[in-house]
């Protein structure tokens, strides 16, 4: 019940600004089969929304403030299908705020600008709030989202966002600091499952029919949703349709009910597409898995992330991109072959294109993930870096200066260079670094692979340029 409703049974949708009556009204009693089944199956109450229970359960601080009416403004990040725009409406429901829906998609600021002041005069007349739920909020670019501030600061509305994008990459920070971000996710099977069931029967209720579903037919359509209640509930009205199509509806119970199989399921459905966003979150989180399955040494799991990239519609070179890195960063010198695999399947792939071609980056995923691993080289170019940025200014030491004129050679540029190639071992035992810097170790290389051959080798010139030293010294 809304805390600002004087009217202790005002639990109805707010929509387009006017709160609609407790019953239904004529518009309300009309035949609206013609609506999409998803639209009709969409929750009016806060005890038939499923999922979201780390939001929605008893005792949660969303849920009790949403059953109080003390709503403020807030962001729902989550995927598609996860109630975000339903949950909005079932907020609104509980408040006597008028209820306004704005999308970013297909609206503007000019809009926005006169629902601020509508909103206005709603509350300097009515003494009234309103609530201005924006769908795709992330659509907006940042200097757009500036339009919200100012209402949002004085009071004059009560925003509510809803993205699929993550906020802290896609809202300003001045807008997000006024946003309490609740974070959606996926609808789980169990009540994917329950959504399919309770759909059937509304349906077959709305056309006097009956049809059932297969068991495993309904997990098939469970698959199908990916977590998106959307997306489930269209599938099975596209399939329901279908059935109902290829011959006269069987008569509603007692009489037997149709069961719909797997296969009539699987014919009616388009192959899915992978939740997958090449400029969202969807994309940092899914090459970041194919990264850390590489890494990870985990053939299967970095094939899937890949195939599920590819599937997304993901540019293969930017993945061959991804690759040739993981190869340099994550194997090193532990495994040199696979900086040359790498790169060669980024050359196979840009020769072949597509699908060909995708044969040749799964090949390098596969090398790279079974390869020895070793992060040495990259911790090395880590340190290096380092030092340069602490001693930026540090004079290069006079005896491997370049001295290419005769007043360079007067001050000592060169002067007491020794040509390694002229010197038995092939090392004259100088130093190259500044002299704040000498006997710095940054690489150092593990005793895997190829890398274990490089240890020996800088042991074998360690121990080679000491003795060289100690020589000199002696002198």
């Amino acid at each position: 019940m809304g805390a600002e409703s004087s009217d202790p049974q005002v639990t109805r949708p707010a929509v387009g600004g006017v709160l609609m009556s407790p019953e239904p009204s004529l518009f309300e009693a009309q035949d609206d089969r013609h609506l999409p089944l998803a639209h009709r199956m969409r929750p009016q109450k806060l005890e038939d929304f499923l999922g979201q229970e780390h939001l929605l359960a008893v005792g949660k601080p969303l849920r009790d403030a949403i059953e109080r009416g003390a709503v403020g403004s807030m962001v729902f990040w989550g995927p598609p299908g996860s109630g975000k725009t339903t949950l909005a409406r079932l907020l609104a429901s509980y408040t006597d705020r008028a209820f306004e829906q704005f999308s970013a998609v297909t609206q503007g600021v000019p809009r926005v600008r006169e629902i601020i002041r509508e909103a206005k005069e709603r509350r300097d007349v009515e003494g009234r709030g309103t609530i201005l739920f924006c769908d795709e909020i992330h659509r907006f670019n940042k200097a757009q989202q500036d339009a919200f501030l100012p209402c949002v600061e004085e009071g004059v509305i009560t925003l509510i966002g809803a993205t699929t994008e993550n906020p802290s990459f896609e809202l300003n920070s001045a807008l997000l600091s006024r946003l309490r971000v609740f974070v959606l996710e996926p609808i789980g099977s169990r009540h994917i499952e329950t959504i399919i069931t309770r759909s059937i029967e509304r349906w077959c209720s709305d056309f006097g029919t009956s049809f059932v579903l297969a068991t495993d037919a309904t997990d098939l359509l469970v698959r199908h949703a990916d977590g998106d209640a959307r997306r489930a509930l269209n599938a099975t009205e596209a399939v329901l349709d279908h059935v109902a199509s290829l011959s006269p509806p069987p008569p509603p119970p007692p009489a037997p009910s149709n069961s719909i199989t797997a296969d009539t399921v699987e014919a009616v459905l388009e192959r899915r597409v992978a939740r997958y966003d090449k400029g969202g979150e969807e994309h940092f989180n899914i090459i970041s898995a194919l990264h850390k399955a590489v890494r990870g040494s985990d053939v299967e799991g970095a094939l899937y992330w890949l195939a599920r990239m590819i599937d997304g519609g993901e540019d293969p070179l930017y993945i061959a991109r991804r690759v040739v890195r993981m190869a340099s960063e994550d194997i090193g010198l532990a495994d040199p072959r696979a900086l040359s695999v790498a790169l060669a399947a980024k050359d196979a792939f840009h020769f072949l294109g597509q699908p060909e071609g995708e044969l040749a980056i799964a090949e390098a995923v596969i090398y790279c993930a079974t390869a020895l691993k070793s992060n040495r080289v990259y911790e090395a170019w880590s340190r290096a870096q380092t030092a340069a940025r602490e001693h930026p200014a540090e004079p290069v030491p006079l005896h491997i200066r370049n001295a290419p004129t005769g007043l360079m050679k007067d001050l000592d540029y060169g002067k007491g260079y020794r040509y390694d190639h002229a010197e038995d071992g092939f090392a004259a035992g100088q130093e190259y670094l500044p002299e704040v810097l000498r006997d710095a170790k940054w690489y150092e290389p593990t005793d895997r692979g190829y890398e274990k051959t490089l240890s020996e080798r800088l042991q074998w010139w360690t121990k080679l340029k000491a003795d060289l030293k100690a020589q000199q010294t002696q002198k």
